[in-house]
C-alpha cells in the first residue's frame, strides 16, 4: 500500500485502534493527523509516530461532539497539509446502561460523538474532497455491535448500528465523486473503552461467548 503524499485525519487517535491506524498510515508513506480530545497525549502520539516512520505528523486536540471543533480540525489541517484525502472517523465513547436505566441525556452524549460526528466531519471532509477533486476515502470504524447487541450497552449499539447505514448511504451518495466510504467492524480487542464494558460480568460473559479477544497489535 502506497500513500505517498496522502494526507489522513484520525479521530481518537492518542490511543487504541486509533493509534494503530495513525502509524500504520504513516508507516506506508501519509502525512497523519493524529486528533484527539486529550490533547497531550495526542502530541506524545503523534511526535513518536514521526520518530518511528520519518514521516511528517501533526496533532490537533478536537472535541468531535463540537461541531465548530471539526471544521477547526479540518481548517487546520488544509492550512498545515493542503488537502485531506482519508479521513477515519474512529473517536468513540461508552455510557453503560439498559434501556430501563440509562439516562437519556447519556444516550445523547454517545450517539452525539459516535454517530453524528461522524456524519459532521464526513461532510465537510467530502465537501473540500469534491471541491478539490480529490479521490479520497472516509473509514468509519464501527463495531460488531453494529449487529450483536449488548443490553446494557444499548446508546453504544444504537450509535454502531447507525452508523452502518450512515456508511452505506454515504458511500452510494458520494460514489459519482470518486469517494469511497467504508466501514470497518472489528470484534473484541482490550481497548479503553472495551475495558470499561468488561468491568460488567453479564456483558463481559455475553462478549466472550461471541468473539474471541484481541489487544491492539495482535
Amino acid at each position: 500500500m502506497d500513500l505517498k503524499n496522502k494526507v489522513a485525519i484520525v479521530t481518537g487517535a492518542a490511543h487504541g485502534i486509533g493509534e494503530a491506524c495513525a502509524r500504520e498510515f504513516s508507516r506506508h508513506g501519509a502525512e497523519v493527523v493524529v486528533s484527539d480530545i486529550d490533547s497531550e497525549a495526542a502530541q506524545k502520539t503523534a511526535a513518536a509516530i514521526s520518530r518511528e516512520t520519518g514521516q511528517r505528523t501533526h496533532a490537533i486536540k478536537c472535541d468531535v461532539s463540537d461541531d465548530g471543533a471539526c471544521q477547526s480540525l479540518l481548517s487546520e489541517t488544509v492550512q498545515e497539509f493542503g488537502r485531506c484525502d482519508i479521513l477515519v472517523n474512529n473517536a468513540g465513547i461508552i455510557k453503560t446502561g439498559t434501556v430501563l436505566d440509562l439516562d437519556p441525556d447519556d444516550f445523547d452524549k454517545v450517539l452525539r460523538i459516535n454517530l453524528r460526528s461522524c456524519f459532521v466531519l464526513t461532510q465537510l471532509v467530502a465537501k473540500q474532497m469534491v471541491e478539490k477533486k480529490i479521490a479520497g476515502s472516509i473509514i468509519n470504524m464501527s463495531s460488531l455491535n453494529s449487529v450483536l447487541a449488548i443490553p446494557n450497552q444499548i446508546a453504544y449499539v444504537t450509535s454502531k448500528g447507525g452508523l452502518q447505514q450512515l456508511t452505506k448511504a454515504s458511500a452510494l451518495g458520494l460514489a459519482e465523486y470518486n469517494i469511497r466510504v467504508n466501514a470497518i467492524g472489528p470484534g473484541s480487542i482490550m481497548t479503553d473503552i472495551l475495558k470499561v464494558v468488561m468491568n460488567d460480568e453479564a456483558a463481559r460473559r455475553n462478549i466472550l461467548a461471541r468473539t474471541p479477544l484481541r489487544r491492539v497489535g495482535e
